[in-house]
């Protein structure tokens, strides 16, 4: 038996823009290309804790996970999250169920977060100074804003449901409060990262420094 997608959820998944209209997929592909360069890292870059002279494919490393990987991923998985509990229409419609699984619904808002998780973990980096960081992952999120108004100019549809319901002064709230949230997604990483490493970066310094 087939379950009819109701005409207005078709409308907003077939309209302008494509899969490319979320910010999920923009964060599947980020992740994509992140851990991509992890593997060449391994091959051509380093991964020691606190290089005096880092490769080239090991700086790109370090400021796309610090600039983009962790706070854009943490940020699509609690936000996904945090809406879903509130009222799942307003991202997650019930009648696309039968197309968009369970376990695909986790890889791509729970599995996202995880694996970044165990990345800043497992192998250290040097976070970019902040303003670099911040402004990198500015112009992103002021990209993606962007890229919503535009596809609401050309289809009338906006990409997620919770902006129909919301007034547009309110809509401007949500939007700072969102820029608000990621930019703290980014220090709580660079934070974590620290916790984590601080000690170890640290140590090494310090060994460097009697060597000398």
């Amino acid at each position: 038996m087939y379950t009819i997608v109701p005409t207005k959820v078709a409308r907003v998944y077939n309209s302008y823009g494509g899969k490319f209209k979320f910010l999920t997929f923009w964060d599947a592909i980020i992740q994509a290309v992140f851990f991509f360069i992890c593997l060449l890292n391994d091959f051509y870059g380093s991964n020691k804790v606190n290089l005096k002279k880092r490769p080239l494919i090991r700086k790109i490393k370090d400021y796309i996970h610090a600039t983009f990987s962790f706070p854009i991923a943490m940020f699509v998985g609690i936000t996904f999250w945090a809406l879903m509990f509130v009222d799942r229409e307003l991202v997650l419609p019930k009648a696309l169920d039968p197309y968009f699984p369970w376990w695909l619904n986790h890889m791509m808002h729970t599995m996202i977060m995880v694996t970044t998780l165990l990345e800043t973990i497992i192998c250290p980096r040097q976070y970019p100074k902040r303003g670099n960081g911040l402004a990198g992952l500015s112009v992103l999120m002021l990209a993606y804003l962007v890229w919503m108004h535009v596809i609401h100019a050309k289809s009338g549809i906006w990409v997620y449901p919770v902006m129909e319901v919301l007034t547009f002064p309110l809509r401007v709230a949500f939007f700072a409060v969102l820029f608000v949230f990621v930019t703290i997604l980014y220090f709580a990483g660079e934070s974590l990262d620290n916790l984590i490493w601080g000690n170890a970066q640290l140590k090494q310094h310090k060994s460097y420094s009697k060597i000398k």
